[in-house]
């Protein structure tokens, strides 16, 4: 039985492909009209789930089938919500305002796609050529964008005297500037050229992301992971980094001018090769006032006189990596953005503490006490979390009777937590892969959308615990809970 056909729309011609950018050139019957459009075919909603039928059983290989062409036609506005058009030909499509939620695009081609204030969140845009493509205003929260092609592209068309024209869409690189790709994940893909400013890539994961020569100036990268990324010539001017993950990636010549890196993990040799005036960047200990004895001393002085002596201790976006602080006092002490890499923090009193976008990677934290504590992403990679106290502080006397810990958005990856209260604690999207859970009591605390994918655990208790869209949690992991 022959394959089915494609549904016959000619394909515009390419003209070359040099360093990743591509120009081709509209058919001749598509140089009607002088706005975006040029010409585009209207498709009704009518027609667009006839394609979209006839596409599915195309993919299953089932009679009656065609691969969807959707190619330098108008799609604006239409619900094509969930559907599946893997592999189909959208190359110049206009999809303003398209609702695409859900909708399964791997392997499409959307070179030079009008994708301006579309609906993609969740949608699958693996392997996806969006070269040239507008995604300026697009929402492509929790996306799947892997291994696609983000480079500049130009798509040109015939003028009235037989000159080719740049069809554009206020950009001729592909542009993602004031997108939300909030949780989007565009692990290898190719963004090199692409101009992404004003846009938001909270907790994107950008493994290995090509973004040579890329503009995300004013971007908000926080707690994106760029592990590994190539950011040669990139621009970030302004742009805010707190809590990501910067190692192994290559910065030579890139521009961190005036962004905040605080709270960022990167090397700090590779960090030498990029721009970084007027960034906020870690603070070494030299850099202080006073020496570290001094500022813990003068801190404990603080919390026995109430505060009506010594000082409180402020060692945010301190590089304090390695240093001995077991059994100190930090009772209320202000740690944003500090660096805890490796320290040592057995015993410690870290009681309403500010520790957010921490970086605690293989601290020890064996027994301290962290009640009421501020932990909120901080980076707690392979610590040791054991026997520590997480609860909640009593607050006698006001409004609030309880302030509960809070480490929403905390990287857990790979901890060991043997013993230990954390009731009534904030884990909202805490990120426990891998780590190693016994005899821990979670009971009351807030999980929704927490991550337990690869833990091991033992005798953990969830007694009352909010669970919505926790993920990891197997039918036969070590783990309880009191339905009563």
């Amino acid at each position: 039985m022959p394959a089915p056909e494609d549904d016959k729309i000619e394909q515009p011609p390419k003209t070359g492909d040099a360093a990743g950018g591509e120009t081709r050139v509209a058919p001749p019957d598509a140089m009607a009209g002088n706005d975006a459009t040029f010409g585009l075919r209207r498709v009704t909603q009518s027609e667009i789930e006839e394609v979209c039928r006839r596409h599915l059983r195309f993919l299953k290989g089932k009679t009656g089938g065609g691969r969807a062409n959707l190619s330098l036609t108008d799609l604006s506005h239409l619900d094509i919500a969930g559907q599946d058009l893997a592999n189909a030909e959208l190359n110049g499509a206009r999809l303003f305002r398209t609702r695409l939620r859900g909708t399964k695009l791997a392997c499409a081609n959307l070179f030079a796609a009008d994708l301006r204030d579309a609906d993609l969140v969740g949608a699958n845009l693996c392997r996806a050529d969006l070269r040239g493509a507008c995604l300026r205003g697009a929402d492509l929260s929790e996306a799947q964008i892997m291994d696609a092609d983000l480079r500049d592209g130009l798509m040109l068309k015939p003028g009235r005297s037989g000159e080719l024209k740049a069809v554009t869409y206020e950009n001729q690189a592909t542009d993602g500037s004031r997108a939300q790709m909030r949780g989007a994940n565009l692990s290898n893909s190719k963004m090199s050229n692409s101009f992404v400013v004003q846009t938001d890539l909270t907790d994107t994961i950008l493994r290995n992301v090509k973004l040579m020569r890329a503009d995300l100036s004013h971007s908000n990268l926080t707690g994106a992971n760029l592990e590994g990324a190539d950011l040669t010539d990139a621009i970030f001017t302004g742009a805010i980094f707190r809590g990501a993950i910067l190692t192994a990636a290559v910065l030579n010549n890139t521009r961190f001018e005036s962004a905040d890196l605080s709270g960022a993990m990167f090397d700090l040799a590779a960090l030498a090769n990029a721009q970084t005036s007027g960034a906020k960047l870690p603070r070494s200990l030299e850099s202080l006032d006073s020496e570290l004895g001094q500022i813990l001393a003068a801190h404990l002085a603080w919390i026995d006189s109430a505060g009506k002596s010594g000082r409180r201790a402020d060692l945010s976006t301190v590089d304090l990596t390695g240093q001995n602080l077991a059994g100190v006092n930090l009772a209320a002490a202000e740690l944003e953005g500090a660096i805890l890499k490796g320290a040592d923090l057995t015993g410690s009193i870290l009681t309403m503490a500010r520790l957010p976008f921490a970086d605690l990677r293989e601290a020890k934290l064996m027994g301290a006490d962290l009640r009421g504590a501020n932990l909120m992403r901080a980076t707690l990679i392979h610590a040791d979390l054991s026997q520590c106290r997480c609860g909640p502080v009593d607050l006698r006397g006001a409004t609030i009777q309880q302030w509960p810990a809070s480490l929403e958005h905390a990287r857990l990856i790979g901890a060991t937590i043997a013993g230990g209260d954390f009731h009534q604690a904030l884990l909202i999207k805490a990120n426990f892969g891998r780590a190693k859970l016994s005899d821990l009591d979670l009971g009351a605390t807030d999980l929704r959308d927490a991550d337990f994918t690869g833990a091991v655990m033992t005798n953990v208790k969830f007694d009352g615990a909010d669970l919505r869209g926790v993920r990891g949690l197997g039918d036969d992991a070590g783990w309880s809970r009191d339905e009563d």
